[in-house]
């Protein structure tokens, strides 16, 4: 009998990488920013104390700054992710010619360090690609865990042969990162952040990224060189 040929299709891209070199500058731009987090959080702590009559502090919250790809201290990194996000499209066969990218959002961010830090699975929608830069992670932190996006494949999900594999059956995939690693993902990706135990430091830089058409675009593209 004649073996059938196997090909995949609409199978969802992921780039990861390890770029060390931004490390210690862009967590030297994040300590003020996330300083300055942390400080418009306190009334909501002191709040929520006085509600559970306990001292809580940050325990479960995550600490997000304002947006930062206009930071001048951040523009050689900014011009980084804007390229290699422009470069992530163009391999997966976009034809990127009549439109420009557009930053819609960058920000830095730290979970609690009393712990139970996270995110609930979600996507950013009107977005093209979505980009993580780990600048504080361990073995011992949380992780980004990126879910299948196709809705049929969802309703129909039978039991997998070995969960320790990565197989066409897998439902998740967990993204064991360190300080230095940059992940580009689709926009239409789910995505979330399991809780953190608040052992290890962790903090990420996350930004979006949409591309419009030239004839309409009146605002600053992402940087591409």
């Amino acid at each position: 009998m004649s073996k059938f040929n196997a090909s995949v299709y609409f199978g969802t891209p992921v780039w990861t990488n390890e770029v060390p070199e931004f490390i210690k500058p862009i967590n030297k731009v994040a300590d003020k920013y996330i300083n300055n987090a942390k400080k418009a959080l306190r009334p909501a702590i002191k709040e929520r104390n006085k509600i559970y009559k306990k001292k809580l502090g940050d325990f479960g919250l995550s600490n997000h700054s304002v947006s930062i790809n206009q930071d001048p201290e951040t523009k050689e990194f900014v011009e980084y992710c804007g390229n290699r996000s422009y470069e992530f499209l163009e391999w997966c066969g976009f034809d990127l010619r009549n439109h420009s990218l557009h930053y819609t959002e960058m920000w830095v961010q730290e979970f609690s360090t009393k712990g139970a830090g996270h995110h609930d699975t979600h996507v950013h929608w009107n977005t093209h690609v979505t980009g993580f830069y780990f600048l504080k992670a361990s073995e011992r932190t949380s992780m980004p865990v990126l879910h299948d996006p196709r809705q049929g494949a969802m309703m129909t999900k039978l039991p997998q042969k070995d969960a320790s594999k990565i197989t066409h059956a897998n439902e998740a995939v967990h993204y064991k990162v360190r300080p230095g690693t940059m992940v580009l993902i689709p926009g239409y990706t789910p995505h979330q952040y399991p809780v953190d135990m608040g052992v290890d430091p962790f903090r990420f830089v996350h930004w979006n990224i949409t591309c419009v058409p030239k004839a309409i675009s009146n605002v600053t593209s992402a940087p591409r060189t």
